[in-house]
């Protein structure tokens, strides 16, 4: 196994105001990093990593508290491994919250469907919340630095999502260009 090393960030803030410490939790989460215990973190070491790390020390001292910003590696490859797990149990997470948001979809397209409402208002409503899966998904994979366990069936599951409003979509057109055949009939006079 290659030796990996991180960057590790130790900080200590004070408690009020709280709303503070929640938003810097928030950016420290958005940026893939896991917690090893409060107010220890880490993430793999690249530059982009390194320079965001460095931001955060700046916020954590205006806010009356303190950082440090470490450079690591484990002491074996069984430690390493279990940093890496971690890294795949967050990522995981989210996957498993996409795979439930995909299910949503997919339940929403089988009921318009299934009455028939086959209207480009709906169908621009779908076409919205596939691109919010979407980016979504992009977001997530950014933050997959080793690959986690459910990303295949994520990223199969969003082709399902498209796929399936493809399908909808077609449905949509032909609604409506059967609606517009009718419609131009000429009306046959009867004497």
């Amino acid at each position: 196994m290659t030796e990996v090393s991180w960057l590790l960030l130790t900080y200590k803030v004070p408690s009020d105001p709280a709303t503070k410490r929640v938003a810097l939790w928030r950016k420290i989460k958005g940026l893939g990093a896991v917690y090893l215990q409060n107010g220890v973190c880490m993430l793999p070491k690249t530059d982009e990593h390194v320079r965001r790390f460095k931001m955060l020390e700046n916020d954590i001292v205006e806010m009356g508290g303190e950082a440090v910003i470490l450079e690591t590696v484990a002491i074996d490859p069984g430690q390493q491994e279990k940093v890496i797990v971690r890294f795949k149990a967050d990522r995981d997470e989210h996957y498993h919250e996409f795979l439930e948001r995909c299910s949503d979809f997919e339940k929403e397209i089988a009921k318009e469907t299934a009455v028939g409402k086959f209207s480009y208002a709906e169908l621009e409503e779908n076409d919205a919340d596939l691109k919010k899966l979407q980016d979504w998904l992009e977001k997530i994979g950014k933050l997959d630095f080793y690959g986690a366990p459910l990303a295949a069936e994520a990223q199969e599951r969003l082709k399902a999502c498209e796929t399936l409003l493809d399908t909808f979509a077609k449905q949509v057109f032909e609604a409506h260009e059967e609606t517009r055949s009718s419609a131009s009939k000429p009306v046959e006079e009867t004497d």
